[in-house]
């Protein structure tokens, strides 16, 4: 693959099986957008490299003694900027779980290297993606697990955001897709004059909004063009009815 302008992911490379990470380092060095900064055998090694190295990329075995890989990517996940992660493993039925845990790609033992540049210009694209939005307040892009792949949804494309435990589903016209995280996680880092939490649970793309309807009793919706409404929240009506002016 040839190189871009960017820095090449710094890389770490998890497998408990040595061959593994050697043929996975052979594979590494034929990609110019990766250099390998380490390797490690273990989940508890392997925490314990990242939060020395700070990698851009974990290459992660899913099945290992002791921690394995979803262990290890939870871990890695609630760090302050944390790596990206690419699991690589001879198990296919690990996906929905890894996809749920924001991983990159999922790619299958024995790895071609064409696959693995698929995965690594994912990876690219997130990192790219993420040092934009460092110097941006606002959210601009979703990357969602769907089925064994990863969609780009902007966010100028989402209508309303549910709350669904410790997930939000994003509702693009008639089709709706599962992330995780937290809704107040997410409304912090949605644009305000974009978006507006209308519920503990709901977040409205605000020109979607056609009216407020006052229902009585101090009760107050919202009300889209095809007529449907959602309730607001006494929390939140003064600020809804803020972008009236009123």
């Amino acid at each position: 693959m040839a190189g871009d302008n960017g820095p090449a992911l710094r890389t770490l490379i998890v497998d408990d099986e040595p061959l593994a990470i050697e043929r996975m380092q052979v594979l590494c060095a034929e990609i110019d957008q990766l250099s390998v900064i380490g390797t490690a055998s273990d989940g508890e090694a392997a925490l314990r490299l990242a939060e020395k190295l700070k990698p851009d990329l974990v290459l992660l075995d899913m099945t290992m003694p002791g921690m394995d890989g979803l262990q290890v990517a939870k871990q890695l996940a609630r760090r302050t900027n944390p790596p990206a992660v690419i699991f690589v493993t001879a198990h296919d039925n690990f996906a929905v779980e890894a996809f749920d845990l924001d991983a990159v790609d999922y790619v299958l033992k024995p790895v071609a290297v064409e696959r693995l540049e698929r995965a690594v210009e994912r990876a690219v694209s997130r990192h790219d993606r993420v040092a934009v939005e460092s110097g941006s307040d606002w959210l601009s892009e979703f990357w969602v697990p769907h089925r064994s792949e990863l969609l780009r949804i902007e966010a100028a494309q989402v209508d309303r955001i549910d709350a669904e435990r410790d997930y939000v589903r994003l509702h693009v016209q008639d089709r709706s897709y599962l992330m995780l995280q937290t809704i107040a996680s997410l409304e912090a880092r949605l644009d305000p004059q974009q978006f507006i939490r209308i519920h503990r649970s709901t977040i409205l793309r605000r020109d979607c909004i056609r009216g407020l309807r006052h229902e009585g009793l101090g009760v107050w919706s919202v009300e889209f063009d095809n007529g449907d409404t959602l309730r607001i929240g006494r929390t939140y009506l003064r600020k809804v009815k803020g972008m009236t002016g009123r």
